[in-house]
């Protein structure tokens, strides 16, 4: 017996959680605090009369009201985050004394922050709860795998005996809110001797859990579902959920019988809801569990598309890639004639940035999906992570992939310009490396024809070391091309050619033809990402337009040869609409690649 409670044997029976204390907390009191965690300090007697009516509701273990007890969700310092987790862990004690109902140590993700370290901060939680004797331990409602194995395996060497639960949040489709895979990410973790349980709560209600879970092997594995009562409704800035008790008991019945060994409940659950659970699941059979092997997803027969791009590169051709913009408006000819004449004249493919310096242009997806139809061209959009949440990322590469479009590349994206930031808002739900790993994982699930992931590569970076650390971390999420910024520095140069030794994934060597010596300073002081050497600049002054567009193609066709040993290829940036300079250098790259 430890302190947390008593053993209960969950091959025997499921293991059944209480319910919700962030939103039950907030519904019961006249004048909640806005940081629930804190009433352990300030309303004491409310925590303990929660606790003792999940307990009186008939379930088996509590989670202390601790979830949100981190410096940073509580802005505060370590002195006041551990007031609240020691009267914390002490009022579930008080609450479950004289029962076997198990006191679990509650820890919830704590949120990114540059120059925090998160090892340390979850760490100093861990090691608080190991002094007050916790031996139960969940980690929910994360969205990845930031440090858990590593704490759960700090966590048993202190004490071998613990009990390690981990929880993900997903939605109905499986991913987190970061664009990890449920599956992969519970496939992991009970690979690891050291987790002893591992599943979902939050972000979804039971009916998709339910449905989720459906799509998994779980046969002989120690699985948690602990969903909200359903989807929320906002009224007067209040979050409440509509979902009634008996309809969440009966989705969470069907949900240990698909072999769920740990059941309990999240956001809008309420003493009444784990009443009603635990009257259902009272007369389970263990003959009720059905064998929940995993359900292969067939797909209708499609043709797989191949992926042109890749071919070239495999079969050792250094490929062409022209960027082109969107326009501003619906005139469209000038674009349209462009992507004609450049795939006359061989070009691999055609980038198209998303809406470039956040500023709005035609979609750079439709207008893949119209060259790829109308004209067969092979192309890249760009795709930021700037104003789409993930689900309307989804629904765009699932259009693009039944378009045949099967090459993207993901950027964060520009901010808005200052300027316009009254009128229009910014939104950065995920950047480019997370894109890139939900990319990977639609890969694998949903896509009949997977995405070739690009990214961008800025080898004009100050810290160019830092650029290569991000682009092997967006490698490990999936990404398996690099388009880089333009190379006008001799540093730029150096820059590449440590890009090639370092990286594994292929590249595409950015060349940028300067138009003008007004061209040339507006780029090195005005364009985020772009250097210009001094040399350069000077190569433009005081000559005429004719001139410059000569100079340009030169300098563009000598800069290729320069940068053709080190790249996988070329990605050619028009500048104001000069279709007429990249023919001719295209025509001077292809005597030498």
């Amino acid at each position: 017996m430890s302190k947390g409670g008593g053993y209960v044997n969950i091959k025997e029976r499921p293991l059944i959680f209480d319910g919700a204390m962030g939103t039950y907390y907030a519904s019961i009191c006249e004048k909640p605090l806005s940081k629930c965690e804190l009433a352990n300090i300030y309303d004491r007697n409310t925590i303990l009369n929660i606790h003792k009516k999940y307990i009186n509701a008939g379930c088996n273990a509590i989670r202390t009201n601790t979830f949100g007890a981190n410096k940073i969700s509580l802005e505060s310092d370590f002195a006041t985050v551990k007031e609240v987790i020691v009267k914390g862990y002490e009022i579930a004690l008080e609450a479950t004394k004289g029962t076997d109902v198990l006191v679990f140590a509650d820890i919830g993700p704590i949120t990114f922050l540059e120059m925090f370290d998160l090892w340390v901060a979850y760490k100093e939680i861990v090691d608080l709860f190991l002094e007050l004797g916790a031996t139960y331990f969940i980690f929910e409602t994360f969205s990845s795998d930031e440090y858990l194995s590593e704490l759960s395996q700090y966590i048993k060497e202190k004490n071998p005996q613990a009990f390690i639960l981990i929880e993900f949040a997903v939605s109905p489709e499986g991913f987190t809110r970061l664009g990890k895979s449920g599956k992969k990410l519970i496939d992991k973790f009970l690979q690891l001797p050291i987790i002893d349980a591992c599943g979902f709560n939050c972000f979804s209600g039971p009916y998709h859990l339910l449905q989720y879970i459906k799509t998994l092997n779980i046969e002989n594995k120690i699985i948690s579902v602990m969903p909200n009562s359903g989807y929320p409704t906002i009224i007067n800035n209040r979050t409440f959920f509509d979902n009634t008790k008996e309809y969440f008991a009966t989705q969470m019945l069907e949900i240990a019988k698909q072999g769920v060994a740990i059941i309990g409940g999240c956001c809008g659950t309420t003493p009444e809801f784990i009443s009603e659970t635990v009257a259902k699941i009272k007369g389970l059979s263990t003959f009720e569990i059905v064998s929940n092997k995993q359900i292969e997803q067939t797909q209708m027969d499609k043709p797989i598309v191949k992926n042109l791009l890749l071919e070239k590169i495999r079969n050792g051709k250094k490929i062409i890639a022209v960027e082109l913009d969107p326009p501003i408006n619906t005139e469209i000819d000038f674009f349209m004639n462009s992507a004609k004449l450049l795939k006359e004249q061989g070009v691999d493919a055609i980038t198209i940035a998303d809406c470039p310096i956040a500023r709005a242009r035609v979609d750079s997806s439709l207008l893949a999906c119209k060259l790829k139809r109308e004209l067969d061209i092979t192309t890249i959009p760009h795709m930021t992570c700037r104003d789409r949440n993930i689900n309307a990322t989804k629904a765009l590469l699932l259009g693009l992939n039944i378009e045949g479009v099967n090459n993207v590349l993901v950027v964060t994206g520009d901010p808005i310009p200052s300027a316009q930031r009254d009128e229009v808002k910014g939104m950065f739900s995920f950047n480019s490396a997370i894109l890139a790993s939900y990319i990977t994982n639609l890969n694998d699930t949903s896509f009949s024809s997977p995405f070739n992931i690009c990214g961008a590569l800025n080898l004009n970076a100050r810290n160019f070391s830092s650029q290569l650390a991000h682009a092997k971390k967006k490698m490990e999420n999936g990404v398996t091309m690099f388009l880089t910024q333009p190379v006008l520095t001799e540093q730029a140069l150096d820059n590449l050619k440590l890009a090639r030794k370092e990286l594994t994934a292929r590249i595409l060597g950015g060349i940028i033809p300067i138009v003008s010596y007004k061209n040339a300073c507006f780029m090195n002081n005005e364009i985020s990402g772009i250097r210009v050497s001094e040399k350069i600049i000077e190569l433009y002054k005081d000559i005429s337009k004719e001139e410059a567009s000569k100079l340009a193609i030169e300098i563009s066709t000598e800069i290729a040869k320069e940068i053709h040993p080190y790249v996988d290829g070329y990605y050619l940036i028009t500048p104001f609409k000069r279709i007429d300079i990249i023919s001719e250098i295209i025509n001077n790259i292809r005597l030498f690649r």
